[in-house]
């Protein structure tokens, strides 16, 4: 029988050699999944930084799209993953914390993963066809007490969506949704006035803001944005202290993931988005930057928001309606 002093020294060189090997991290290449198609923002930054962090670590950092399922597909395939650095996954508030509300059923639990960085806020914009004889968020309530107005969004449940729904709630409003199966085609129709109006993503509609396709009334997020800053937040103009609807992009480790490896990615993030060209090309298509708060912070966020989410989701009565 080992003696106590012999089982100590095993142990102590288990942790020695589990320690080293993760200082060595990445050890070969790690894939970050994003459940979005090529092109989008999400994963025009996504390529950002992992070229940066290839550099950094000296080993490659794919990235490889896995989109549908309104996201779940990613997730599901992550959460499945070997919890050992390998493969990462960029996810969002619909993922995180609208989709347990909305679903009856989901393919992942949000305890399945923990968070490596939260790094971007995903504003939105409420545009409407500039056919519209109105120019402010007074004028649509008053014009939409008049006749009906039909609103578009990139699916039921989502932030635009129930972005909408709490304006409509808010002021007293009914207007019709139309669900899209994308963003870019749900903002086409409202440029070809099939519909009037809806909430989009900033980095899809700026370009079309500036060519007069589309018109802008109001951010969803709680301060304005650099590159549009004539737009008030919804906040100001609703008078709704404190509203904030939107989507935000954290990188996702599988839970279990070994500290030190969540902790060596974490450090890294945190470098790479205070840099000032990552954050002028984030904020050139539409994003803002943030800087990276700790990984009990970013649980403490993703709490905060099942909570604003939910209470939404709730009020509306759209819980399990999918």
């Amino acid at each position: 029988m080992r003696s106590l002093f012999t089982r100590s020294l095993i142990a102590l060189g288990f942790l020695v050699s589990a320690s080293a090997a993760h200082a060595e991290y990445p050890e070969r290449p790690v894939t970050i999944v994003v459940p979005l198609a090529a092109g989008s923002g999400m994963d025009t930054v996504a390529r950002l930084y992992a070229e940066k962090l290839q550099a950094a670590l000296g080993k490659p950092f794919v990235v490889e799209n896995k989109p549908g399922a309104s996201l779940m597909l990613a997730a599901s395939y992550v959460a499945k993953a070997a919890p050992d650095g390998y493969t990462l996954m960029v996810s969002t508030a619909s993922t995180m914390a609208i989709n347990p509300f909305v679903y009856k059923v989901i393919p992942y639990k949000v305890s399945d993963f923990v968070p490596v960085s939260f790094y971007v806020k995903v504003p939105f914009i409420l545009v409407i066809n500039p056919d519209l004889p109105i120019k402010n968020v007074a004028e649509l309530i008053t014009l939409a007490k008049q006749r009906r107005l039909n609103y578009s969004s990139p699916g039921l449940g989502v932030p635009p969506h129930l972005a909408m729904e709490y304006l409509k709630q808010h002021f007293g409003v009914d207007m019709t949704h139309v669900p899209y199966r994308s963003t870019p085609q749900s903002v086409q129709d409202i440029i070809a006035n099939h519909v009037q109006l809806g909430f989009a993503e900033a980095g899809l509609t700026l370009p079309h803001i500036r060519g007069g396709d589309l018109r802008a009334l109001a951010v969803s997020s709680s301060t304005r944005l650099s590159n549009l800053p004539e737009v008030p937040p919804f906040s100001e103009v609703a008078n709704a202290p404190g509203f904030e609807a939107v989507s935000w992009h954290m990188l996702f480790a599988p839970a279990n993931t070994p500290m030190p490896i969540v902790d060596k990615l974490h450090a890294e993030m945190a470098r790479i988005m205070r840099e000032p060209e990552m954050q002028y090309k984030v904020t050139e298509i539409g994003l803002l930057p943030i800087d990276p708060p700790s990984v009990a912070e970013a649980e403490n966020y993703m709490v905060a928001e099942r909570k604003k989410w939910g209470a939404l989701v709730r009020k509306l009565g759209l819980e399990g309606s999918q």
